[in-house]
């Protein structure tokens, strides 16, 4: 990989850790600002409704900018947003704070992961989606235990101050490896929106949806599982979730190389083995042990599937779109995280934290059962597209 992907890959680390800070000091924030948990989860399903909405519509409106130049702004808004969050006085004034740099988030995905995958050649995407991807995997790895470290050690503030310095880090990164990207003539909207015909690429959408939808309803609530089923104290989750990222760093390291040979393959056994996993969470959540080498399957698996969803959103999408539609499955990608959220946190406050998995169980069955669909319609689609590619 070049320093230009390592750059991207910091900048994701740095969006990611704000965006997902949050996790690992839900509780926390509940109870400061004294919301119960479902209500506290909209955190995270705000930041993400509002980019899901956002994402194509922002990324067609800074198309003719330089992509340095957006990406750059985009991490400064994360830097200042995160500012404003850690000086909230009530939750309303915090939501808010959130939601000002998910409006330009989707813009950084898409300009990000296109720019990484036109690094390489057609056959080498998925490593150069794994590869900018890795900061995401890092986020969760560093930036998510840390944060729930420093608000453990000293208070919520802190969590969200350390965010904005992850990205003040980012931000000069960027600017000095990254080099200046000149608008050049691009397809017009109507080319572009062309490829939404397609069936295919509904499908594809579809599963990133799905997937996303179940990843999340049990991730936006680690903590709270953590503390309230395996009576973890708040420093034990923060090293649970070490554990956790540390796995998820392998996970999307094998993961890119695997599917880089088999792709569809990842794509369908993906949701069955997180089911297993999650079970295992469900029945041995108990016990602390048991429950130490389930996190780390449980890392490994969850943050591949990252990297398989971006993957699937840019599956047989021709290289001089993907931009556009990148900013679809960034939308798509934070609707789930939306969905999974909502179900999740309404579960929780009918019948408590424990039973997230079944409506976890149920997103991903629901992506598994597309994998059997996609194949006939994405025949079609090869069929008249030979050498689009």
């Amino acid at each position: 990989m070049n320093k230009t992907i390592y750059a991207l890959s910091l900048g994701v680390f740095g969006v990611a850790t704000s965006e997902f800070c949050v996790i690992g000091i839900l509780p926390i924030l509940a109870k400061t600002f004294n919301v119960s948990i479902d209500t506290a989860g909209w955190l995270m399903s705000g930041f993400a409704l509002t980019s899901a909405i956002c994402g194509p519509f922002i990324t067609m409106l800074l198309k003719n900018i330089n992509k340095k130049t957006i990406l750059s702004i985009v991490l400064a808004t994360f830097v200042i947003s995160n500012i404003l969050s850690s000086f909230a006085t009530n939750f309303t004034v915090l939501i808010i704070s959130r939601i000002i740099p998910a409006i330009f988030y989707p813009a950084f995905w898409a300009i990000a992961l296109t720019l990484g995958m036109k690094q390489v050649a057609q056959k080498d995407i998925p490593k150069a989606i794994s590869g900018v991807m890795m900061g995401l995997s890092i986020a969760t790895v560093v930036g998510v235990p840390l944060t729930t470290y420093f608000a453990d050690l000293f208070n919520w503030k802190a969590s969200f101050i350390m965010a904005g310095f992850i990205n003040l880090i980012a931000f000069f990164s960027l600017l000095f490896a990254v080099p200046s990207t000149p608008v050049i003539k691009q397809k017009s909207t109507q080319q572009n929106l062309s490829i939404l015909k397609e069936p295919f690429v509904w499908i594809n959408y579809l599963y990133v949806l799905l997937s996303i939808s179940g990843m999340f309803a049990t991730y936006s609530y680690l903590a709270d599982y953590f503390t309230t089923i395996t009576k973890m104290s708040g420093a034990q989750v923060s090293l649970v979730l070490l554990i956790f990222g540390v796995a998820g760093i392998f996970g999307n390291w094998i993961v890119g190389k695997l599917i880089s040979r088999n792709v569809k393959l990842g794509f369908r056994f993906f949701p069955i083995i997180l089911i297993l996993v999650e079970l295992l969470a469900y029945f041995f959540g108990d016990f602390f042990i048991p429950m130490v080498f389930i996190i780390f399957l449980w890392g490994f698996i969850h943050t591949a599937g990252f990297l398989i969803g971006n993957t699937r959103g840019a599956y047989k999408i021709p290289r001089d779109t993907l931009e556009f539609t990148n900013s679809f499955v960034s939308s798509f990608f934070n609707l789930g995280v939306t969905c999974g959220t909502m179900a999740a946190g309404l579960v929780i406050k009918s019948v408590g934290v424990h039973h997230i998995i079944w409506i976890s169980a149920v997103f991903l069955l629901c992506a598994f059962a597309l994998t059997f669909i996609n194949p006939i319609i994405n025949e079609k689609y090869e069929e008249s597209a030979v050498g689009r590619n």
